[in-house]
Order: C-alpha cells, then structure tokens, then sequence
C-alpha cells in the first residue's frame, strides 16, 4: 500500500461499514477512548487515518 493510500481520511461512516457496527457502537468506543484515534474537523466531522485504523485493527488480532 502507498504512503499517500495509508494517510488516506476514512468517515465514520466507512469505517463502521467495514466493522459491521453500529454508529452509537463506535461513538461509544470513542467516548470510552476504545476507538481508533481521529481527527474532529472544525465542521465537527470526524476522520480516522487508514494508516491509524489499520494499527488500532492490528492490535485487537488474536495472538497465533
């Protein structure tokens, strides 16, 4: 994956689509500081760096 597709901006909404869960799930994971971290915009949207996503995902891996 390219350096520019890892700090690529992800919304809410595509990352709860590619969890499976619910929004008031992954604002709950925020609030409890459970969530990958994000950037809050000044419009008040959130975004999460694919690169940010993809080591919050990583850590939650089953050791083999």
């Amino acid at each position: 994956m390219s350096a520019r597709a890892l700090d690529e901006k992800l919304t809410v909404a595509e990352v709860i689509t590619d969890l499976k869960v619910a929004p008031s799930t992954f604002y709950r994971w925020r609030q409890l500081g459970k969530a990958p971290r994000s950037i809050k915009l000044p419009n008040g949207d959130v975004r999460i760096r694919r690169s940010e996503y993809e080591r919050w995902l990583a850590e939650r891996e089953d050791a083999a």
